[in-house]
Parts: structure tokens; C-alpha cells; sequence
């Protein structure tokens, strides 16, 4: 099979380690149960827990490619809870709620290793801890109210580091301090997306691969259309990511913006002499976040997330957000700076992928149009490894009609006007990156930012980490 455009290298490594099965697309007519569009983390956790909790359900799955050559198998690979996340979690939760999805985010972390582990999925799985870093003045601190927070209940779940303990650790003299999350691990995305394709064919659900969604019509059933298939279904469960904004009900409460990626070659002697050790995960505080990590195979891959690349106009996703990353030479400089003695490593590779990022930085989930059979999640804001495995057990219950803890929990709610229709959306996301932009090199150089900066800072969605207008 070939691919439209140049797969991330986690999907080109997951490939070579184990070839491409060989799934035709889908044709003709079908009738199923539950049919589920999208192949990545949070379809396949979906129609995992739909077997697991009733096997003789008819389960199918189309994507429109690979599985897990969407986000799944582009991201950094951070497996992480959602306790730095808690404050946005408290304010649409409630206190009582937000403990106890952070609680389960924390335990996803164990979860997800645990099932590789019992079912053969050899994802490169490392627990070395995330380090929320400050790379600049500006930054140092972010983490306080966050933690004070979790404080409050008796946690300790973040604990601050100081500044040469952060530096350190990742081998950059550049870090001003930090705050450390022990509970949380490094995976290569890819292979966890595939491995979980190969659990959810072996546990019967229907895979088909090759075949892109081309229209869904409402009705009891549901009808799926592809390019060559129709598919009868009495539920339908869309994970599509950031695809999603094609619908503009959903549109309204996402805006998709770029990741871009590189990675160095392996580089061992040099991670050693920098003191970089084990596998530790580190983001920074910057509005558009720098992120970077090792890999398995000794090398570094340095990430930028955020507005960092061109935008969609409406919900029609392309070549903006697909291939190589335009940004190569940028963020190997930004490595560069961060990483002064890797100062002459090249780039062997980079990418870039959407991100559907939500006001609050946090998923939610509802039912697209009346019948009430047609769900959907979407919003992971670029940390989905673990709340997929969540998004698993949501939609796997509204699917199934069931009332329980987590189809009656607050990430399950209707999609607001939180964006702006277009062509304002479009216009102004590029005036807002560019004020984006400004105040991180403001805040790089120890300057105040400028005054169109600073309010659109206001208007920036949670990230991986949220902003000080996050915490107020």
C-alpha cells in the first residue's frame, strides 16, 4: 500500500519492525452493530472495549489510510496524566469529579503498559517521569497554582525542581527550573497505535484499512459511504481527530492547528556527555510549546506544538497539516539553543500532523446530529495517549447505551461557539500566531511582550501545559 503523503518516522519505524498487513478496503455493502471511523488510539480503545464487553457485538472499523498514521502515530509519544490539566478539569468538573478523572488518567499510565505487556505490543514503553520545564523567566513558576491545587486533596503528584536538578536531568543548561510528574512514560506512538490494531483484529472487530469516509447520513441505521462500500450501522462512533472540524457543529468548539517534529540521527556519545541518562519527557511553558525527548534508539526528537504551521480554512484538513514539516530549520535552531553541545547534529527526519486543540486543552464527547446514534470525541489538544484510553471507556458506553460513570461525566457535553466562524477564524489565527510568536521571543529576551501580544494571549487554547490565563 502507498501513502498520499511522507509518514512521521515512528509510523515508517513501526513498519519496517512489522510490514504493512495486507487489508483491502472495503466494498460492496454491510451491516453491522457499531461502526467506527477512525483508526487511531481512540477508535481502537473504543472498539477494544466494545469486545471486551460484549463479544458477540459486530464491530467494524474503517480509516482512511493506516491505522495509526493519523495523529496516533505522529505525536511525541508522552504518555501522561491529566494532573497538570487539573485546574481545567475542576473548573468544568467540579472538585469532587476533576479527582476522580484525574485519578483514572493516572492510572491509564499503568493500564496502557499493563495491556502491551499482556498482549505482546512492544511499544518501547519507558517510565522516567515528565518534566514541565521553564526555559525562560517568564515560564518559571507556571506550575505553582497547579500544584497547590492538587495539594489540596492530599496529592503530590507534581513536585517542583529547581534549576539545576532540571537542567540536569535533560542535559540543557538553558532550563531556569521545573516541576516533575514521576508518574508518566515515553512511548513510540506508532507501535502502540499498530499493536493496538493487531489486539482489535484478533479480539474479531473488522478492520479495513484504505477506506476514507466520503459522507455519513443520518438515519436509523446510520449509512456509512466510502469510495467503494456502504456500510448499514446501528451506531456510529466517529474518532477522527482533528478531521472532525468537517462538521461544523464541532468546528465551533476546535481549532486545528500544526504540530511539527524532527529527530536527530542516533546520537548516544552525545546524550551521554550531556548527562541525559534515561528517558525523562520535557515540555516547556511557552505559549507555542517546545517539547523534546530520547528515543529507544538513542536519538533526540525536538517538537513544537501549536500555530506553529499553517491553518485550515474551515474544516477542509490538507496538505498543510500532512509530510514534512516546512519548520525544519526552526526548530533545529530552538534545539539548538536548548541543547548547546548537540550544537552540530543534524536533522534526520521531520514531520507534522494536526492538532485539534479545544478552549480547555480537554477532550469532550457528544452525539452528532437528533437520532442520537451518531457519537463522537475529539479535542485531545495534542496529550492523547492516555486520555484515548479513556475515550475508550466514554464512547465504548454511549455506544452501547450504557449509564454509568463515564457517559454521564462532565467531559460528555455539547460543543460551544468557542472559535469564531470563518473567515474571521482563518484571519485571525494567523494575526494570533504572529502575536504568539512575539511574546515568546519577548519573554526569550527577558522583555515585556508586546501590548497585542499579551492580549492575544488571552484568546490562546490550553496546550499541553496550561497558561498563566488558565490558573486566574
Amino acid at each position: 500500500m502507498s501513502s498520499m503523503y511522507p509518514r512521521s518516522f515512528w509510523l515508517e519505524q513501526a513498519l519496517r519492525a512489522e510490514p504493512e498487513a495486507p487489508i483491502e478496503p472495503l466494498r460492496g455493502r454491510a451491516h453491522t452493530d457499531v461502526c467506527i471511523v477512525g483508526g487511531g488510539y481512540a477508535g481502537l480503545w473504543t472498539a477494544i472495549q466494545l469486545k471486551a464487553s460484549e463479544p458477540s457485538l459486530d464491530v467494524t472499523l474503517i480509516e482512511r489510510d493506516l491505522c495509526g498514521s493519523g495523529a496516533s502515530g505522529r505525536n511525541a509519544g508522552y504518555l501522561l496524566s491529566w494532573w497538570s490539566k487539573y485546574l481545567s478539569l475542576e473548573k468544568l468538573c467540579g472538585s469532587a469529579e476533576a479527582l476522580r478523572v484525574a485519578i483514572a488518567s493516572d492510572q491509564a499510565v499503568d493500564a496502557i503498559p499493563d495491556f502491551c505487556a499482556a498482549n505482546g505490543i512492544d511499544a518501547h514503553i519507558r517510565r522516567d517521569g515528565w518534566l514541565w520545564s521553564a526555559s525562560n523567566v517568564a515560564q518559571v513558576g507556571l506550575w505553582k497554582e497547579t500544584i497547590s491545587a492538587i495539594e489540596r486533596h492530599g496529592y503530590q503528584q507534581i513536585v517542583e525542581w529547581p534549576k539545576e536538578r532540571a537542567a540536569m536531568r535533560c542535559g540543557s543548561p538553558v532550563l531556569l527550573g521545573g516541576a516533575f510528574e514521576s508518574h508518566a512514560a515515553s512511548v513510540q506512538p506508532a507501535l502502540l497505535a499498530r499493536g493496538l490494531f493487531r489486539v482489535a483484529r484478533a479480539k474479531g472487530v473488522k478492520i479495513f484499512e484504505k477506506t476514507p469516509l466520503t459522507d455519513l447520513c443520518h438515519g436509523n441505521p446510520a449509512v456509512v459511504k466510502t469510495p467503494h462500500a456502504e456500510i448499514r450501522a446501528e451506531r456510529v462512533v466517529l474518532t477522527v481527530n482533528a478531521w472532525a472540524a468537517k462538521w461544523s457543529e464541532i468546528r465551533k468548539s476546535i481549532i486545528v492547528v500544526s504540530g511539527d517534529m524532527i529527530v536527530t540521527p542516533p546520537i548516544p556519545q552525545e546524550l551521554d556527555a550531556m548527562g541525559w541518562k534515561d528517558s525523562i519527557v520535557a515540555s516547556d511553558g511557552r505559549t507555542l510549546v517546545e517539547y523534546y525527548r530520547t528515543t529507544a534508539d538513542k536519538r533526540l526528537a525536538f517538537g513544537k506544538g501549536g500555530m506553529s504551521g499553517k491553518f485550515t480554512y474551515g474544516g477542509n484538513l490538507g496538505a498543510e497539516v500532512e509530510g514534512r514539516s516546512e519548520f525544519e530549520s526552526q526548530l533545529l535552531k530552538s534545539m539548538h539553543q536548548t541543547f548547546p553541545l548537540l550544537s552540530k547534529v543534524p536533522v534526520a527526519s521531520s514531520w507534522r500532523g494536526p492538532i485539534d486543540r479545544t478552549k480547555s486543552g480537554l477532550p469532550f464527547f457528544h452525539r452528532l446530529g437528533k437520532r442520537g446514534n451518531v457519537m463522537y470525541g475529539v479535542g485531545f489538544s495534542g496529550n492523547g495517549i492516555g486520555p484515548c484510553y479513556i475515550a475508550g471507556k466514554i464512547l465504548s458506553a454511549m455506544a452501547l447505551d450504557c449509564r454509568d460513570e463515564w457517559s454521564t461525566c462532565p467531559l460528555v457535553r455539547a460543543p460551544e461557539r468557542d472559535f469564531p466562524p470563518e473567515p474571521l477564524r482563518w484571519l485571525g489565527s494567523g494575526l494570533v500566531r504572529r502575536a504568539f510568536l512575539a511574546k515568546d521571543r519577548a519573554d526569550d529576551e527577558n522583555k515585556p511582550p508586546p501590548l497585542l501580544a499579551r492580549i492575544a494571549a488571552g484568546f490562546a487554547p490550553a496546550g499541553l501545559t496550561p497558561f498563566k490565563k488558565d490558573i486566574k
